[in-house]
């Protein structure tokens, strides 16, 4: 029986060390910088607790700019990045006018970087920030898997057809969801995000006059509330008055928002299909009841679908880089 010369088996080792290096090196950790940026769970936590004391509604805001991110070009902080109306997934339809909280991010890497120069990317602190936004509103503590780099370029049209959107009918938005590695229960329990913040009339006036060219608001609608969100959004004015996304629990992260589902308000229509429409009967429909009935059980898929969605599509290792600016590549 020949045997492998010793070159050979040392090349085998060497190669072996490699893959386990590389493939270690791709995975995120909750400890990536507790040695490069031992202090920066803390201060992200500092900056994001001042927004919200500053603005309740930016805990809300915050979570939702990571959901964006991600769902565009995987995790990478490609949202951030400024550019043009055909470039920038800032003027995306799903983002401009409606997107916000840029400007905290803004701040929190900026005191970053003076605490730790060139070490944390934007995408990572996108994710810290999500996490501590429902921490501090009230709902779940998970450990952020981090490690991930900032990507070199935007999507415009990535973001223009892959963000589900409040008028998407609910196989669309399944879709929408396993095109990024998403599945059913991920549809549901992320929708739960909007047990806080506000809409602006224009991602739900469709459904208060004539909705589906009925010449009736969505029958789906509780009645009881429909004068009311009529007057908040006349038909002559510019869509951009707010209200909140779940009524009577607008600031805490609870499942207050699937107890609204059933009671037919849920404001977006996107949300309220979860319950209502005649595709929910076979696929989310008792996921909402569920999450309704059992508020741990909602955080517990919450907190799984998250860490998966920040796991989407991660630029790791020599891939990308550690934006110095957020709006800009380096």
């Amino acid at each position: 029986m020949k045997t492998r010369p010793c070159n050979f088996i040392l090349y085998f080792q060497i190669m072996t060390f490699l893959v386990l290096f590389v493939g270690v090196n791709c995975q995120l950790t909750p400890n990536f910088y507790s040695k490069t940026c031992p202090n920066l769970l803390r201060v992200v936590r500092r900056e994001v607790q001042s927004a919200i004391k500053n603005e309740m509604r930016m805990a809300a805001s915050l979570l939702r700019l990571h959901f964006h991110d991600c769902f565009v070009n995987g995790c990478d902080a490609s949202l951030l990045l400024d550019g043009n109306s055909s470039t920038s997934e800032k003027f995306a339809p799903g983002n401009l006018n409606s997107a916000r909280g840029y400007e905290v991010i803004d701040n929190i890497k900026t005191v970053v970087e003076n605490t730790c120069s060139g070490i944390v990317s934007c995408a990572d602190i996108l994710a810290i920030a999500a996490r501590d936004s429902v921490l501090l509103s009230g709902g779940p503590f998970w450990k952020v898997l981090l490690g991930r780099r900032d990507g070199l370029a935007a999507n415009f049209s990535g973001s223009s057809n892959g963000l589900p959107a409040p008028f998407d009918p609910l196989n669309t938005i399944i879709s929408k969801f396993q095109d990024v590695g998403l599945n059913l229960t991920d549809v549901v329990s992320l929708s739960g995000a909007h047990t806080i913040g506000l809409a602006r009339c224009t991602t739900f006036d469709n459904r208060l006059r004539n909705f589906n060219g009925t010449n009736s608001p969505d029958t789906t609608l509780d009645t009881t509330i429909v004068s009311e969100l009529q007057n908040l959004c006349p038909s002559t004015s510019d869509g951009n008055n707010t209200t909140p996304l779940d009524r009577n629990s607008t600031n805490l992260f609870d499942n207050h928002f699937f107890k609204n589902l059933i009671n037919g308000r849920g404001l977006l229509e996107s949300d309220q299909i979860l319950f209502s429409s005649d595709d929910a009967i076979t696929t989310t429909k008792t996921l909402v009841e569920t999450y309704s009935n059992n508020s741990m059980f909602f955080f517990n898929d919450f907190v799984n679908s998250m860490i998966k969605m920040g796991n989407i599509s991660p630029s790791t290792g020599s891939n990308g880089q550690i934006r110095t600016n957020c709006r800009v590549v380096n």
